[in-house]
């Protein structure tokens, strides 16, 4: 159970979230974060030690978020084929996000290229630790004799993630979603090339 000092900085985290991931953390002032959580500064600054510190707070909450749903929807796949499939389907639909504004990974790695070290770090792992998820599956599937050897699951793996964020920011850019499942479909059936 939490606290009440904990239920306090987990709603200043849950509700700047979506202002980070729509403004960007150059863009989010702390008044921005006071505007929308109704309180005040002192309350504010009993649970963050500055704007740098809620920043980092806010965007390992978003990059947590999003992983965590996308694991929870690979888990829950039977095969390897299926992981993958549950992994693009998961990004299907680009303009409603399951935070609002977009990809926070994407949206941060964007933004923190040259400017937040410590952030930039933080999107890295997620990219990593997301491709490497993606290429254990593949390597499973061949394994397992669901895929053909003939297929690289590292270059694959790469091609999913890179694939997918790229789709959401250019659906998100045109306001349209159609693209993106184009992009889905065509990819699972160059995976499905190299069924066994």
């Amino acid at each position: 159970m939490l606290t009440k000092a904990e239920k306090t900085k987990q709603f200043i985290l849950e509700t700047a979230a979506p202002l980070y991931n729509k403004k960007g953390i150059s863009g989010v002032n702390i008044d921005d974060v006071l505007a929308e959580t109704k309180l005040t500064k002192g309350c504010l600054y009993g649970h963050f030690e500055n704007k740098d510190d809620l920043t980092v707070q806010v965007v390992d909450l978003m990059l947590k978020k999003v992983s965590d749903r996308v694991y929870q929807a690979v888990a829950n796949a039977k095969t390897a084929r299926a992981k993958v499939f549950a992994f693009l389907d998961f990004y299907k639909d680009p303009i409603d996000t399951y935070i609002s504004g977009g990809c926070p990974i994407f949206n941060t790695a964007v933004e923190v290229d040259d400017n937040f070290p410590l952030i930039k770090e933080k999107v890295a792992t997620v990219f990593r630790l997301g491709q490497e998820g993606l290429t254990n599956i593949l390597k499973e599937g061949i394994e397992n004799g669901e895929f053909s050897s003939k297929l690289d699951p590292v270059v694959m793996a790469f091609k999913l993630v890179a694939a997918t964020e790229g789709g959401i920011v250019m659906c998100r850019t045109m306001n349209t979603m159609k693209p993106m499942q184009s992009l889905i479909k065509n990819l699972k059936a160059e995976l499905d090339q190299y069924t066994v």
